[in-house]
Formats: C-alpha cells, structure tokens, sequence
C-alpha cells in the first residue's frame, strides 16, 4: 500500500549532487556523519590518522545528494561538501 504520490513533474526534478571532501586529520571519529547520511555515502575507515582515530571514507560518492547533514553534524568542521556544478565551474575556469 502506497501513502504518497508521485509528483506529476518527476521527470524534471533534478536531483543535487555533491563532492564530499573530508579533512582526515581533523577528524577525532566521532561517527556522526556516518550514522546521519541519509544516503549510506560514509562508512568510518580502517585507517587511523595522527591522532589515533578513525576518519570516514566516501564509499558511495557518485550517491551523495549535497544535503550537507554531515557538514553540519560535524564538530569538529572535518567533512564538508561542494555542489557538483560548482566544482565543475572552478575546473572549467
């Protein structure tokens, strides 16, 4: 059983994309980007950094859909993402 509807313009929704950019060192492993990505994108790595923690690595990146909650939930600033268009415009410049 179905509650919602389709939009009749889906066809013409784009969705956002991101490039997800982590600062491993900054890190302390803390997991909330991880738990809170409301795509599965992160999963924290087997590697530790200088500090002894677990930074998360980007395994579904192309899934990223620029929502920012890992940018935003981040206590120590260590995760943050670019829109896709604007990357490819610095690229391109």
């Amino acid at each position: 059983m179905k509650y919602w509807r389709t939009p009749l313009d889906i066809d013409k929704i784009k969705i956002p994309r991101g490039e997800l950019h982590i600062i491993k060192e900054r890190c302390k492993g803390c997991g909330f980007c991880v738990e809170y990505c409301p795509k599965g994108v992160l999963k924290l790595s087997d590697e530790f950094n200088s500090k002894g923690y677990h930074p998360p690595v980007a395994i579904k990146p192309d899934e990223c859909v620029n929502c920012d909650l890992c940018e935003m939930l981040c206590p120590d600033f260590a995760i943050y993402c670019l829109r896709a268009e604007d990357v490819e415009k610095e690229v391109t410049s």
